[in-house]
């Protein structure tokens, strides 16, 4: 029986206007700051604080905002390339029409957030923690997702394409409807927790291994 949920391409972030680029000095992150247009190209914004902060249709070209803490923030339209976000902490905060590319993430913590329209392409986001967020048309596209951490999350609305989840967790994520294309699922942890998502031929074949070890499964050549 097919998913009742079919999958949509996320939609594309809407282009500011105008775009007022940012320096250091006048255009530091702030708790409960307003950015909006803002061009955040060049910048080191290492190690940061911005609690309940929203950013709305800005750019993140060559930004270094790894270490920081985004808690309770909110990127609306906004597109991020080239940047470095890894071990940023994004509890309870929201991705809206945001599109990430050649982008680090590594050690990002994303807890009890949202993912809305959302595009993650050439990307490495291991060791990455997305615990108890949703996933709402959010696409994962030829990303480094080695040792991630989606347990609990609602993956409802999300796909993978050519993606390595190797060691990734799943414990207790609800997938029906989730998509997997021509992914590396080696090794990865609450493989039950996959009933009710499409999975490509290949990916199947490493993940009912996967499944036949979780039920201590002896499969015979």
């Amino acid at each position: 029986m097919p998913s009742r949920f079919a999958f949509t391409a996320p939609a594309a972030p809407r282009p500011p206007k105008a775009l007022e680029l940012a320096t250091v000095d006048e255009d530091d992150l702030h708790d409960e700051a307003s950015y909006r247009g803002v061009g955040f190209y060049d910048l080191d914004l290492t190690a940061r604080s911005a609690k309940g902060a929203e950013f709305d249709q800005c750019r993140f070209n060559h930004a270094d905002l790894s270490e920081s803490s985004l808690v309770k923030v909110s990127l609306t339209d906004c597109l991020v390339e080239s940047s470095d976000f890894a071990n940023v902490h994004g509890d309870q905060s929201t991705l809206l029409r945001v599109a990430v590319k050649d982008s680090r993430l590594t050690g990002l913590h994303w807890l009890d957030g949202v993912l809305r329209d959302v595009t993650l392409s050439d990307c490495r986001i291991d060791l990455s923690v997305f615990r108890a967020t949703r996933f709402a048309t959010v696409l994962f596209e030829d990303c480094n997702l080695t040792g991630a951490d989606f347990t609990g999350a609602d993956l409802t609305g999300a796909a993978f394409a050519r993606c390595d989840l190797t060691g990734a967790q799943f414990s207790g994520a609800s997938m029906d409807g989730t998509r997997l294309t021509d992914c590396v699922l080696s090794g990865v942890g609450g493989v039950t927790s996959f009933a009710g998502a499409t999975i490509s031929t290949g990916d199947l074949v490493t993940l009912s291994r996967a499944l036949a070890a979780a039920l201590n499964i002896t499969i015979s050549d």
